[in-house]
């Protein structure tokens, strides 16, 4: 059963026996034209309904509406463990915090990066959790090898920014489209109950400081100041994560994991009837106590699953090690770098991770200076760390330059031989400018081009070349059954109108050559992502293009969202699900098979 998250007065508690909390979101800012009612949801442990849920008796909620239908809290809901003094400190802080930090932060101009107005308006506000809906209109054929679950995570707030904030604040939410035997579909979506969120909803407020959208300047300073008071005084508890599990997803060893980089990741349960079931925050058996990046590598030949940790705070800085297909964790090797640093995506090959240190770093003092502790360091040169997947130390990593990169994302490495026979580091990503484009507004241009990277372990020479030009191209992957391995193909999102994405590209890596597949005028969608149509070995002499892509796509005209599947080979769609309410754009997602789901840790 799900924690209990809810806006109900005493009198209505007998009711939760029977239905779910009101688990809901605040659209504050130029949402869709059409929202999802306002429905108590089912329990999860119980079974879901297959079409929409009956009205069930009208509960009144201890919030006011306001126009589109919104929630607003109508006094502060503080939890009843609470003794006197943790009260009237409680209200001695929401007094600090309204009509000092707030009045002062309503002067202050957002810049647009952190302005909720453009952050999370029209498709980027967020939406309520969706029970499960079966029988979904489908259009076309669904493919046979697609038997199981598209999931894909994203940023849902569920409570509306005092101040600034920025797309990756918001509280992680998974949508899941089933697909099952006979061209049935079936679609939910929910909240991934963090420690964070669970406290947040008890309240019925933000009480956690967003990283990126608040913590700039001495208002900053002054946000963070406000949340130690808090914590301090036993009022919220962050010693159980104040992550938001809103990034990347990823199934390892039977679980389905979310991830962001502040926290370590959450277990998710994919029931029987395609709901989705928070299980808790996941420590890998008590063999971690860090967060994890959000792209961790799951070898597909050895079965185990590669990351980074990264620290901001102190040094090591940064630390990588790996869990083997049976879960069991390596030792940690430290990764030495001279400052904290930005590490979004990395590499594997064959035999050796890949580590950028690039120019995007955190200095905290900068905070006291009045700016933000996301950093574009310009005097700083990017470079690669290229180490054994088998050093138990990390002596014997190698640093290797390669000047104006900054790569967010990394789709695969390999190696390869050079003509005199040195070992060469291949590397394609997308490589992004300004650097800083995510966090800054900038008069420059926003590209994001598809570049390779070569790097000669001996020489230690590094060449970049563009393979895609005058194409933004973020956001994708290649076959999962070959990373690591030498690829052929890449699939990516066409991210323009920046930020969102009006299709996908298909692009050739030995040739150049881009295939397109456009949605549509006023339709956009987010990352695709390649589902093979069979298992493959990775050396095998087959057709590395041979499965199905699929993705999230919203008609901003027609108000109808709808998931495509796209054949790899040609590029043409071969089926569309039509979703039973709004989708907004995301983040990253991955494909659960029926055999995979068969396994799951329970």
């Amino acid at each position: 059963m799900q924690p209990s998250l809810h806006f109900f007065t005493p009198k209505h508690q007998s009711l939760l026996q029977t239905q779910s909390p009101l688990f809901t979101c605040k659209f504050i800012v130029n949402p869709a034209k059409k929202t999802v009612p306002r429905n108590p949801l089912p329990l999860l442990s119980s079974p879901a309904p297959s079409r929409s849920p009956p009205h069930p008796e009208v509960v009144e909620p201890m919030v006011q509406r306001e126009r589109n239908n919104v929630l607003v809290p109508q006094h502060p809901n503080y939890p009843v463990h609470l003794n006197r003094f943790q009260k009237l400190a409680a209200v001695a802080l929401d007094k600090i915090e309204t009509s000092v930090i707030m009045r002062l932060e309503k002067n202050h101009v957002l810049p647009k990066m952190v302005d909720p107005e453009v952050q999370i308006s029209g498709n980027f506000a967020p939406v309520e959790e969706c029970p499960v809906h079966h029988g979904l209109e489908v259009v076309g054929r669904i493919p046979a090898c697609l038997r199981g679950v598209y999931v894909r995570n994203g940023a849902n707030p569920m409570f509306a920014p005092s101040g600034g904030h920025h797309l990756f604040d918001g509280d992680g939410m998974i949508h899941a489209v089933s697909l099952g035997l006979g061209n049935k579909a079936s679609y939910s979506c929910r909240y991934t109950r963090t420690s964070r969120l669970v406290q947040e909803a008890r309240f019925g407020r933000c009480m956690f400081p967003k990283p990126i959208g608040e913590l700039h300047g001495h208002l900053g300073l002054a946000r963070l100041g406000l949340y130690m008071a808090r914590a301090g005084l036993g009022l919220v508890d962050g010693s159980h994560g104040t992550g938001v599990a809103n990034a990347g997803l990823v199934y390892f060893n039977g679980r389905l994991l979310a991830m962001s980089e502040d926290d370590l990741p959450y277990h998710v349960k994919i029931t029987g009837d395609g709901d989705l079931e928070t299980i808790g925050r996941f420590n890998f058996s008590d063999q971690i106590d860090c967060p994890l990046i959000a792209h961790p590598k799951l070898d597909p030949v050895t079965g185990d699953l590669h990351t980074l940790n990264y620290n901001v705070l102190k040094k090591p800085y940064l630390k990588y090690f790996r869990f083997d297909k049976f879960g069991r964790k390596s030792g940690d090797l430290h990764v030495d770098i001279d400052q904290a640093t930005m590490i979004h995506d990395f590499a594997i090959t064959e035999n050796f991770v890949v580590i950028p240190d690039h120019q995007m770093v955190f200095k905290l003092s900068e905070m006291i200076r009045g700016g933000s502790p996301v950093v574009y360091n310009k005097n700083k040169t990017s470079r690669f760390g290229v180490l054994q997947q088998n050093d138990v130390v990390g002596s014997g990593i190698q640093w290797i330059n390669v000047p104006n990169c900054f790569c967010f994302h990394l789709w695969n490495a390999w190696e390869e031989i050079s003509d005199t026979g040195d070992k060469i580091i291949v590397v394609i990503g997308s490589c992004m400018n300004p650097p800083d484009s995510i966090f800054n507004e900038s008069k420059d241009t926003f590209r994001s081009e598809l570049s390779e990277i070569r790097m000669n372990i001996r020489t230690r020479q590094s060449t970049q070349r563009v393979i895609v030009s005058g194409m933004n191209l973020e956001a994708g992957q290649v076959n999962g059954q070959y990373l690591g391995q030498k690829t052929r193909f890449v699939y990516l999102a066409i991210a323009d109108p920046w930020p969102k994405c009006s299709g996908m590209a298909k692009v050739d890596l030995q040739t150049g050559k881009v295939t397109k597949f456009m949605y549509g005028t006023w339709r956009y969608g987010g990352e695709p992502f390649f589902v093979p149509d069979k298992k493959q070995t990775c050396n095998r002499n087959g057709n590395e293009d041979e499965g199905y892509i699929m993705g999230l796509v919203r008609d901003e005209k027609k108000e109808m969202s709808e998931m495509v599947i796209v054949k790899g080979s040609s590029m043409e769609q071969v089926a569309a699900i039509r979703l039973p309410s709004r989708v907004p754009y995301g983040f990253h997602g991955t494909f659960i098979s029926q055999e995979e789901l068969r396994r799951q840790v329970i």
